[in-house]
């Protein structure tokens, strides 16, 4: 999805990341992580995540500007500044490259139930909600996730909806869009949710990087 430009790319788990891509404006690697859990003391790695923004957007350090001045460590803690990012009026990306392989039906399990909960819980979640996120789920139902296989989210606005691609080796990339602008910013919160994000590494790359781009 998208032109990927041809500079050097950052590892990830040994997983290589462009550090633009363009599908819209050019967006920018800010943050990565990666999604695992621990089981009897072993840490199993599922995701390689990378997220690109326009890290020179005006409209984004507007949008974060009561924040100018924090430290990574309180940005990584303050679920304001996340919701804040959610929020932020800019064209963003995820990039989530599989490390191990899974069947595609229990990720999307894996977000639809995170999402529906999120929506639950500000009740936001009515039957269009509901059918786009069983479209969601349809669409991760067929596919394998092979190592290195690609999961892309694009939000060309917010709010607006979502575009999410899957790619794997030997198969035309396959595409659906979510048009429910609830069920699309909190797809975002799956990965940018601040202490309820899939992926505490994302999180805290990110506070890491809006801490710089944020200092007086």
């Amino acid at each position: 999805m998208g032109s990927e430009a041809k500079k050097i790319a950052v590892e990830v788990e040994g997983i290589p990341f462009p550090p633009e891509i363009t599908v819209g404006e050019p967006l920018s690697l800010l943050a990565h992580g990666i999604t695992d859990i621990e089981i009897h003391f072993l840490q199993i790695k599922f995701n390689a995540i990378g997220v690109y923004l326009d890290k020179n957007s005006n409209a984004l350090l507007e949008h974060l500007e009561q924040w100018k001045g924090k430290k990574a460590e309180e940005l990584a803690e303050d679920d304001a500044f996340f919701e804040a990012l959610v929020s932020a009026p800019v064209e963003k990306l995820f990039r989530v490259v599989v490390i191990k392989e899974i069947k595609g039906s229990q990720y999307g399990v894996q977000l639809e139930s995170s999402v529906r909960d999120r929506l639950v819980a500000v009740d936001k979640y009515d039957d269009d909600e509901e059918e786009a996120l069983e479209k969601v789920t349809d669409f991760f139902q067929s596919k394998y996730f092979k190592p290195n296989s690609v999961i892309t989210f694009h939000f060309p606005t917010t709010p607006g909806p979502a575009e999410i691609s899957f790619a794997t080796e030997g198969k035309d990339e396959a595409k659906v869009t979510v048009e429910n602008e609830n069920v699309a910013g909190m797809i975002q919160k799956w990965y940018l949710g601040g202490t309820s994000a899939v992926s505490p590494t994302t999180v805290r790359s990110l506070a890491d990087h809006f801490a710089v781009l944020l200092s007086p």
